[in-house]
């Protein structure tokens, strides 16, 4: 028999930890002294340390090395479930890096661009949730791309040609409203209303006219941080007798960030 000593040494594991992971049920002392509580451990339960060590280092959780040692027909299920759960979370770390990187490089500032004539097709998103906290905001951003991606599908098979990406915008009165629809996805099509081929009986076809917009690109994910930075960035932009109209911004996801768009308003 091994003293938690001599055990710890063997199995680089301090005496803290094997006395953690024997209250877990995890590796339990071949022996202990109901008097005195000195553990005692053999030399065949060191693979088993190795193993439990293998698995803590892949980041499982204590419960989940349980789980694999318990349950070895589950072991390989939940290896791969975590190797996916690492490999998300690795992507959105460099996302981040990247995004901090580029927000570092050269802050976004507002720029002001003509805006031509268009013809634009909307349509209600699936009622969506504000997108109070990270959660709820993720799944609205879900939401709004399924729904972008199903207007362009939905413009394509009437015959109509999409130009440019799609964008979203908050309904108006969103903020007031008790229940959605809280966005529209609209998206540019060629032609006018007129040319513009039947569609879907909840969208509409709206005619443009030209003007000017300020828009700001922020790099990576949309968040409520970058929406918010973006709408303060805008406001506080001078433009000599106009200001832009937060109110209509438009959202628009590129590869790599995101656009915030609001047309200008002019005194008179």
């Amino acid at each position: 028999m091994l003293s938690i000593k001599d055990f710890s040494e063997m199995a680089h594991l301090s005496a803290q930890t094997l006395r953690y992971y024997h209250a877990e049920g995890l590796l339990v002392p071949a022996r202990t002294d109901e008097r005195t509580g000195y553990r005692s451990y053999t030399f065949a339960q060191i693979e088993e340390a190795m193993l439990i060590t293998v698995l803590r280092q892949a980041g499982l959780g204590v419960k989940q090395v349980r789980s694999a040692l318990g349950e070895p027909d589950v072991a390989s299920a939940l290896l791969r479930e975590h190797t996916a759960r690492i490999r998300r979370q690795r992507e959105e770390q460099d996302e981040a890096i990247r995004t901090a990187r580029d927000l570092l490089a050269a802050p976004p500032e507002p720029s002001l661009r003509r805006v031509p004539a268009m013809t634009v097709v909307s349509k209600p998103a699936p009622v969506t949730p504000l997108g109070r906290d990270r959660q709820e905001w993720d799944r609205t951003e879900a939401v709004l791309e399924a729904a972008a991606e199903d207007l362009i599908e939905a413009v394509e098979s009437c015959g109509a040609t999409p130009v440019g990406p799609p964008w979203r915008v908050l309904a108006p009165g969103a903020a007031l409203a008790g229940e959605g629809p809280f966005w529209l996805v609209r998206i540019a099509v060629a032609g006018n209303a007129a040319t513009v081929p039947a569609l879907p009986s909840d969208a509409e076809v709206l005619e443009c006219g030209p003007g000017e917009e300020l828009f700001i690109a922020m790099p990576g994910r949309n968040s409520m941080a970058k929406y918010c930075t973006a709408v303060g960035r805008l406001l506080a932009h001078p433009i000599d007798g106009a200001f832009p109209d937060v109110a209509r911004l438009r959202h628009t996801v590129r590869d790599g960030g995101v656009e915030f768009s609001a047309p200008i308003r002019r005194a008179g």
